[in-house]
């Protein structure tokens, strides 16, 4: 069908939601095609098709609420009624995805997905899928997808997960849900959708490029070329452009169309009638075959990338003129008039009818109540039952399990010798995933090697292959892969190798997991414990990578948990808490793990054992942010430190109180975020002279939140001084205790308080 390309007076003005309003109209006002009989609903809506006239007229009204909320944003923003001007049109095409899949197939949205949403609502009844758009770009707090936090595609009874989909950082979790899916039925786990789902991801041509989507695609092809099942169906919805950065054409299909383990699609998106059949085909293939699947999924857009967005600046008319007439709604249009569903009056009826309807909508969404304290806006960023948490971090009604995995009664871990720290975190892990047969524990050479450690020995001989497993070396993907076994109702405990390997996978931690409950109103939660091997003080090994003390990475992440232990029995009891912080409150935490503590076992002397702890009955539990004192009544100076900083105060303490005859307290803060700053108060109000140790950097460190916290107390006046690593990286070898904090500084630093004491 054929749509004219003519430069209209009115692109002078350049009001681009006006233009694409009015071409719709003129549009159908002067179509002067030839109408067929119409067909019945049962019948193809144009001769060939794969879509019937009920599907067309259904998913032709869903195209026009998303345009017309499109439409509706454009103009109420200026009012300050609306908060959000990203768009989809040009992407209506989506709302076939959603008509071709189930609500109980997990969708993880483009934020283009306007059409999709108000098809996917016609899967349940009593839904609106305009009123709850509109809550949403009004920022109420009666939305029901985010409680308005932020403008996102997301509904809990239709499982469209909620998220902010700007690089594609949502491509792994999509896939790791994927991956669930089929996991959680070999080990007998209920899941919370039918057996057969599959996932859908939606993303934009520009982000396919982005190293997290590059990630996804690895991860897909490496798990289906080994034959294992990965229903998820990427959808890259291909516009030709990233914001004003143009994709050179073809590269889409070049790029995909030929990998050997991600099998591709391609459909048209903007026309209902052609595209519809291609769409069928990549999801049906996606569900029977159980391959990650690819559909290329041919659109436009229209508007610019947002209302900011004066494509004019940047843009010829000309070229402007023909991505008009490329506008989705305008082929919907011609095959609505064609197939004689409409005559130009009904349509424009139809058309004018939803405009009111999605105006109306916006304007009582203005009049909901707003997020106006900062409690609302927090309160379902970090949820917390202490009480809950402790009873389940104690329960113990699962001693069969116990006596099973450890092999009898006299070799329970409570009944052998004081053990050090990486003996007690393996005994831990074989006690929790006896207690949560929904745990899984995965990671780079986990498995079988035992970790390079040996902290993760025997777990792949107890429990097998489908509970304790390797991945390959992404840490992008083991973070995506443990959001999926989360979706899917799993309690993941992913490994990172070493800290400094974590960094180049934060943001699906940071804008990812921990989000999750602060953009879905806490309707979805990503409960994990992630284990972080880390920290400095390696001996024989190391460098920048395997000695990184670079804290701060994890300490700006909203809502999540960070625990360090410095001693075994210490790391039980907090991996309890840790678990069932998960499990209760649906928590992203994290577990930094002292490598150089790990085969510790002297304190003082060699030989002396004073590191090795009982292992804690199975009863015992550990309060989040309880700390650790030792010499409770010591006051002359009080240290507080963590990790390593735990074993090198205590030995400093002995030279301090031999050479000043002070009394020292070593507080072991044990968690470190959030820090507990009424426990770090109480110490610090007791305390003549305050030194604090902080293995990590200068800048960004722990230490310095010790310090707000001691000085927001009243505790300022308090002498005080900082040991603390070098802002730098560290180096290989002997070189390394040059800018970590040692034994020496800490008796240094005393002696400097001494000094300064003195002088007053």
């Amino acid at each position: 069908m054929s749509i004219p390309q003519t430069i209209p007076a009115r692109h002078k003005g350049f009001n681009r939601a006006e233009i694409v309003d009015r071409n719709f109209i003129e549009f159908v006002e002067t179509w002067q095609g030839e109408a067929h009989a119409p067909p019945r609903d049962d019948e193809p809506v144009l001769p060939g098709s794969a879509l019937d006239a009920r599907g067309f007229r259904e998913l032709f009204e869903s195209q026009l609420i998303s345009r017309h909320l499109d439409l509706m944003a454009r103009v109420l923003r200026v009012q300050n009624k609306v908060f959000y001007t990203i768009g989809s049109s040009g992407h209506e095409g989506n709302a076939m995805l959603a008509r071709l899949t189930r609500y109980t197939d997990p969708a993880f949205l483009h934020y283009r997905s306007g059409a999709f949403m108000a098809e996917r609502f016609r899967k349940l009844p009593g839904m609106d899928p305009v009123m709850d758009s509109a809550l949403s770009f009004a920022a109420s707090k009666e939305d029901p997808a985010s409680g308005g936090r932020h403008k996102v595609w997301g509904s809990k009874p239709l499982w469209v997960l909620p998220q902010t989909s700007t690089i594609a950082s949502h491509l792994p979790k999509a896939l790791g849900t994927a991956i669930a899916i089929e996991q959680a039925q070999r080990i007998g786990h209920t899941l919370p959708i039918p057996d057969d789902s599959i996932v859908l991801c939606s993303f934009g041509d520009a982000s396919a490029n982005h190293a997290t989507a590059q990630t996804a695609f690895n991860a897909a092809a490496w798990t289906a070329y080994q034959k294992l099942p990965a229903p998820v169906l990427f959808v890259c919805e291909d516009n030709g452009i990233g914001i004003s950065v143009k994709t050179p054409a073809g590269w889409i299909a070049a790029n995909f169309a030929h990998r050997r383990d991600l099998d591709y699609f391609h459909a048209d998106g903007l026309d209902l009638a052609v595209g519809y059949g291609e769409v069928q085909r990549a999801v049906e293939h996606c569900r029977a075959t159980r391959r990650p699947t690819f559909l290329h999924l041919a659109t436009t857009r229209l508007m610019g990338h947002a209302g900011t967005d004066f494509e004019i600046e940047w843009r010829s008319i000309e070229e402007l003129v023909a991505l008009e007439a490329s506008d989705p709604l305008l082929r919907s249009a011609a095959i609505a008039l064609q197939s004689g569903l409409y005559t130009k009056a009904s349509l424009l009826e139809l058309y004018e009818s939803i405009r009111k309807r999605c105006f109306a909508a916006a304007e009582e969404a203005d009049r909901r109540p707003k997020l106006t304290t900062l409690d609302e806006v927090m309160a379902p960023l970090a949820p917390y039952t202490p009480a809950a948490v402790q009873a389940e971090a104690g329960r113990d009604d699962y001693r069969e399990a116990r006596l099973k995995v450890f092999g009898g009664e006299d070799k329970l871990p409570e009944h052998q010798p004081p053990r050090h720290l990486a003996i007690q975190i393996n005994q831990a892990l074989h006690d929790l995933l006896a207690k949560y047969p929904e745990a899984l524990l995965f990671g780079e050479d986990v498995a079988q090697k035992g970790g390079v450690y040996t902290v993760t020995k025997g777990l792949y001989k107890t429990f097998k292959g489908n509970r304790v497993f390797n991945t390959l070396l992404d840490e992008t993907m083991i973070l995506g892969l443990a959001q999926g076994y989360a979706n899917m109702g799993l309690l993941p405990i992913p490994e990172i190798q070493y800290l400094a390997y974590f960094h180049n996978a934060c943001d699906q931690i940071r804008g990812e997991a921990a989000s999750l409950q602060f953009f879905s109103n806490g309707q979805y939660r990503n409960p994990l414990v992630m284990r972080i091997a880390g920290l400095g003080y390696q001996r024989g090994f190391g460098g920048h990578f395997h000695n990184d003390n670079s804290i701060a990475a994890l300490r700006d992440i909203p809502g999540l948990v960070v625990g360090c232990p410095s001693r075994g029995d210490d790391a039980v009891t907090m991996l309890r808490t840790l678990m069932a912080l998960a499990k209760v409150d649906g928590r992203v935490c994290a577990f930094l793990e002292p490598i150089a503590l790990y085969m510790t076992k002297d304190l003082y002397e060699a030989g002396d054992g004073a590191w090795q702890f009982a292992y804690p009955p199975t009863c015992e539990a550990m309060p989040l942010g309880e700390g650790r004192v030792y010499d409770e009544t010591a006051d002359d100076l009080v240290v507080f430190t963590f990790g390593n900083g735990v074993p090198m105060a205590l030995r400093a303490a002995r030279t301090i109180q031999a050479e000043l005859q002070w009394k020292v307290r070593v507080v072991d803060l044990r968690w470190l975020v959030p820090l507990n700053d009424g426990f770090i108060a109480a110490q610090a109000k007791t305390a003549k002279r305050i030194l604090v140790l902080d293995e990590g950097r200068k800048s960004a460190g722990v230490g310095e939140g010790i310090i707000t916290a001691i000085v927001e107390a009243g505790c300022g006046a308090t002498p005080l001084v900082r040991v603390v690593g070098a802002d730098t990286y560290t180096p290989l070898a002997g070189a390394a205790f040059l800018v970590l904090p040692g034994e020496a500084d800490v008796v240094a630093a005393a002696r400097g308080l001494a000094a300064r004491s003195a002088c007053i």
